[in-house]
């Protein structure tokens, strides 16, 4: 499938159907971008049921890791499927599981012993290190940062702030939860609340992403997490890495804490570990992993089948693809950086890897963020062929598949250009 090709303009009739269906029955929390309704998707490319072809640059956030469909990542998916569906891992043994966590326990950073415990998602991830965390510490307060996102369950989302609206209407929620800014400011923030609000020695964990997602795929100074990691060894407090968006080749590095020298006590990942199947894992050192039988536990979680998937997808992405990302994606910023010379209504370009945002703001003289027109090149993306997604206040992330080459960068690039001129001139 060669994209894009836009055979009717999108939301084409069968696709308006089945979003009609959709609004009819499914619940009014999703928060549908734009109305892409997907038929298959082949590498990098998703076609709609309308028979259009977009080029993907946003892997259904950052989770197609090898592409759609990777046929490695199938073959596995097929073969675990002929043998069992499932037999709940946290009752029973069985060989995809008992491989994977070690192969998880060998990538985390840091030449300490793991111990891994495998989850439905990200969210779930986040829950697992923020319970073991209390329970190996004996204490109770957690710190998080200003722009992060962490999940959507109670506790997770006691953590996340990026958006007020996320929080909304859920008080009262998780205690003991405190927040500062993140980066260099958020350190003499950090001092200020061990003085003044909690002390240190009552603080269990401090999570962080060390790119931030959802806040707006922020790259943070590189003294930033060394220092932090410092901090919190001081301290006697566990650092958690939510590498959820960022692990798995997608900055360039296996994670991208790596780029830091950054060893976290507790590693908390997802979305691209198994290609789309539903994974995730909390890998934690094993002097701190003591909970005991029963204490935490999961019927799904670590799925023979999406335990197959990940552990082909992490012998596809072990085979060039991290490479791929860094030269790719330094590529992909090039290109992107050249835009931002071009067009004032960009106020920054970002990231690592493939991991990469692009920034809106109003050419006047406080470069006010412009959501509006984020929002305008994004749906004009879509409706020419490319897809991405929004995230932050302003921003636009690029975050393909890993598999992305040099001529579907250009293609990209071309699309997005044309999509901003295009806005410029309503």
């Amino acid at each position: 499938m060669k994209a894009p090709y836009i055979k009717v303009k999108p939301p084409g009739p069968v696709a308006k159907t089945i979003v009609e269906k959709d609004q009819s029955y499914t619940a009014p929390a999703y928060g549908r971008v734009y109305p892409l309704v997907v038929q298959e998707g082949r590498g990098m490319v998703v076609e709609d049921v309308d028979g259009n072809l977009f080029l993907d640059f946003m892997a259904g956030i950052a989770v197609a890791s090898t592409g759609h469909s990777h046929p490695k990542v199938v073959k596995a998916i097929q073969e675990q499927a002929r043998k069992f569906l499932h037999i709940c891992g946290s009752d029973f043994y069985y060989e995809p599981m008992a491989v994977l966590c070690e192969k998880l326990a060998q990538l985390a950073p840091g030449s300490r012993q793991k111990k891994v415990f495998l989850t439905n998602s990200g969210t779930e991830a986040i829950e697992a290190a923020f319970k073991l965390a209390r329970y190996a510490t004996k204490r109770k307060h957690a710190i998080a940062f200003h722009g992060a996102f962490h999940g959507r369950t109670m506790g997770s989302l006691s953590l996340t702030a990026s958006r007020a609206s996320h929080r909304a209407q859920f008080s009262p929620l998780v205690p003991g939860v405190h927040h500062v800014p993140y980066g260099i400011e958020g350190l003499g923030a950090l001092e200020k609340l061990f003085r003044y609000e909690v002390m240190p020695e009552e603080v269990a964990a401090i999570f962080v992403e060390p790119i931030q997602g959802e806040g707006g795929y922020i790259v943070p100074p590189p003294e930033y997490l060394p220092m932090l990691q410092d901090l919190c060894r001081r301290h006697g407090i566990l650092l958690i890495a939510d590498e959820i968006q960022s692990g798995f080749g997608r900055t360039g590095k296996m994670f991208a804490c790596e780029h830091w020298g950054v060893e976290p006590d507790i590693l908390c990942v997802a979305k691209g570990i198994a290609s789309g199947m539903p994974l995730g894992a909390m890998i934690a050192r094993d002097e701190i992993s003591t909970w005991t039988r029963g204490t935490h536990g999961s019927t799904f979680g670590g799925n023979p089948v999406a335990c197959a998937a990940a552990l082909a997808t992490i012998q596809v992405i072990e085979d060039g693809l991290v490479e791929n990302a860094e030269q790719v994606g330094g590529y992909l910023r090039e290109k992107l950086a050249e835009l931002q010379s071009a067009h004032s209504v960009i106020k920054e370009v970002r990231g690592l890897g493939l991991m990469i945002g692009v920034e809106f703001a109003k050419p006047d003289a406080k470069r006010t963020l412009d959501q509006k027109l984020r929002d305008q090149v994004m749906q004009t993306c879509f409706e020419q062929g490319l897809l991405l997604l929004n995230c932050g206040e302003s921003t636009l992330r690029f975050c393909p598949p890993l598999i992305v080459n040099r001529e579907q960068v250009e293609a990209a690039v071309a699309i997005f250009d044309a999509a901003i001129k295009a806005v410029e001139r309503q």
